[in-house]
């Protein structure tokens, strides 16, 4: 309980997804032999129960002005190259994205890799998206982008908003949107827990629910 980081030099699915089952989100660093896998078990995390998600006024304008629309799985390439383009420090690269692709590709019953994507309705410019995963009926934010064209303001948050929206609309029991730091977190509703809390929600979450039934919807 005094650990948070942990790593490995095995990039398989299978370990991947049995770290991801346990709780673990993971990351990458770099060292003097090469990129390493870095699986880290928070000592608090970020949850959005839907019921307290919250919407601004400038979101709400953005809703009401209903100009773009949210896909999944089309842009997953695209999604992936923008996060990288927008964050210098960026962790997402080399072998991490090649298991992302991988994981995206494969059809599994009990875990799904996908992309979100927000696009313009006239010209399908995706504006802004991110990439997480499905176990359970719960999704864990990994990364994400938003343009940063003066036009899309606030559109970033409009695809959490509208993402927040969808998982409920589908029955989903949380967001685990992971480190607590970020101040849009709080600002959309989540509530920052403990990890004893948090692994007791999840373990007992993903134990009561098949995937199979969510992940046909993204196939």
């Amino acid at each position: 309980m005094q650990t948070n980081y942990y790593w490995s030099d095995d990039w398989s699915e299978e370990f991947y997804i049995k770290l991801a089952k346990a709780g673990f989100i993971s990351t990458t660093y770099d060292t003097k032999d090469g990129l390493v896998l870095l699986p880290e078990l928070q000592f608090s995390y970020a949850i959005l129960d839907f019921k307290n998600l919250h919407i601004s006024k400038k979101v709400k304008k953005l809703l009401n002005k209903n100009d773009c629309q949210l896909t999944f799985n089309s842009k997953l390439h695209e999604v992936l190259e923008k996060i990288s383009i927008q964050h210098k420090d960026n962790w997402l690269k080399g072998k991490y994205v090649e298991l992302l692709k991988n994981l995206h590709k494969n059809k599994m019953d009990d875990f799904k890799l996908i992309s979100v994507e927000l696009n313009l309705k006239t010209t399908n410019e995706l504006i802004a998206g991110e990439v997480g995963y499905i176990i359970g009926k719960t999704y864990t934010s990994l990364s994400g982008f938003s343009s940063k064209d003066k036009r899309f303001n606030n559109y970033g948050t409009l695809q959490l908003v509208l993402l927040a929206k969808y998982l409920k609309k589908n029955n989903f029991s949380f967001w685990n949107l992971g480190h607590p730091h970020m101040q849009y977190k709080k600002q959309l509703g989540a509530e920052i827990i403990n990890r004893n809390l948090f692994l007791n929600l999840w373990q007992n979450e993903i134990s009561k629910h098949s995937t199979k039934e969510l992940i046909e919807q993204y196939n």
